[in-house]
């Protein structure tokens, strides 16, 4: 059981800093002229992110073979 909420923990936590590099970029974007490069970067470190959370995701909702 301490594992599950382990993992709940750990998902709010990166949906948490998803949605923080989100506004991130957004702000970086909307004031022109903006570093390309940290953009890109940003955006690759949000889609690791959203990667983690859906093996996290996975994990706490394991598909059932019927």
């Amino acid at each position: 059981m301490d594992d599950i909420e382990t993992l709940k923990r750990k998902l709010a936590e990166l949906k948490s800093e998803h949605r923080d590099l989100d506004d991130v970029i957004t702000h970086l974007v909307e004031n022109a002229p903006f570093d390309q490069l940290q953009v890109q970067r940003l955006k690759k470190r949000k889609l690791a992110l959203k990667d983690e959370i859906n093996r996290v995701e996975n994990q706490l909702l394991p598909d059932i073979i019927a």
